[in-house]
């Protein structure tokens, strides 16, 4: 290729790039326009995103999406919430026709790479785990030895299965299927005495079942998976608003901010409170947000705590320990920058 050429090949690339920059950076434009926000998670799963008879959606998932809204317009309640399986939630965010994707898989490099997308920030820890049946007698994944565990075959799970027994020279048999719904039947059945899969689908087997009571995911997670919104690329403004959003909630629960007692705190004499409020400083005005834009979000779902609570406590038969989701103060992983 010629020097010309390359040089003409670079323009038309730079003219692209730039067109598809702009194109992208007018999220918070157009979500005011349309006079709602899109939003998106991974297929249905208990707890996190499911729909009663009425076709209203409910979860952890759709709780951070009325936040977001909440934050944007004031109003929790303006939201369209959709559902995808599989790889194509991707291609709805790249084509605008989602506005931000707030559980998608599990962040890893080649997700963070490949689909013209970002990460946002965690909003959920998470990892393979296993559910046994109360009357096995076992409380931790460090006593199973010589049992049978349905598993995904061909899967990561599997190869994180055999690292584990090695590792503590104990032995399992593995009872393989293809899909997620064939392990809870096999396990119900009794065609195996463990479960291993990411917590969050143990957890949801375990609510769905008859008496979840007797059912128990025990408390060590053998990998890693952080979850969190996802937002097309490009729009570094967008990006920050739901960040701070996320942000806001963990915050809130760190300063002791509820959205039982979030109306009664403008006297509050805490510099860290007064700023979570908006009535000291200015923290929305550069994303194109309302000074209070922190406080409309607690307000309308509640901090993390109150989010927890909402969908995986004892109320809701999942009764999930908070474990790394704890505040970084309590032993867990959440942590949130200061506002200031």
């Amino acid at each position: 290729m010629s020097k010309l050429n390359k040089l003409i090949a670079a323009l038309v690339y730079a003219a692209a790039a730039l067109v598809t920059s702009h194109a992208t950076a007018q999220t918070l434009d157009a979500v005011r326009e349309r006079g709602f926000l899109i939003c998106g998670s991974s297929g249905p799963l208990s707890g996190f995103a499911q729909q009663d008879q009425d076709g209203r959606w409910s979860g952890f998932d759709v709780d951070l999406c009325r936040a977001l809204a909440a934050a944007i317009f004031s109003n929790p309640d303006l939201i369209e919430f959709r559902a995808y399986r599989g790889e194509a939630r991707f291609a709805p965010l790249q084509i605008g026709a989602v506005d931000v994707l707030m559980r998608n898989g599990a962040w890893t490099e080649g997700r963070d790479s490949r689909y013209g997308a970002r990460f946002v920030t965690p909003s959920f820890f998470d990892g393979q785990a296993f559910l046994v049946p109360q009357q096995m007698g076992v409380v931790s994944a460090y006593e199973l030895d010589n049992v049978s565990i349905c598993v995904i075959g061909g899967s990561e799970e599997l190869q994180a299965l055999d690292e584990f027994f090695f590792a503590n020279q104990t032995q399992y048999s593995a009872v393989v299927y293809e899909d997620i719904a064939d392990l809870s039947l096999a396990y119900r059945e009794g065609l195996c005495q463990v479960v291993s899969a990411s917590g969050r689908q143990l957890q949801a087997m375990r609510r769905d079942m008859a008496d979840p009571a007797q059912h128990r995911v025990l408390p060590e997670r053998i990998s890693k998976e952080i979850l969190g919104p996802m937002v097309r690329e490009g729009d570094d403004d967008w990006l920050k608003i739901v960040r701070w959003t996320i942000f806001a909630l963990i915050s809130a629960e760190e300063l002791g901010v509820t959205s039982l007692n979030i109306d009664s705190l403008s006297a509050a004499r805490t510099p860290a409170v007064r700023r979570i409020l908006g009535v000291e400083g200015d923290f929305g005005t550069d994303m194109g947000l309302r000074p209070t834009f922190l406080t409309d979000a607690i307000r309308a779902v509640g901090n993390y705590s109150e989010l927890y609570e909402r969908h995986f406590g004892a109320q809701t038969g999942a009764a999930m320990l908070r474990g790394q989701n704890s505040l970084w103060s309590n032993g867990g992983l959440l942590y949130a920058p200061p506002i200031r």
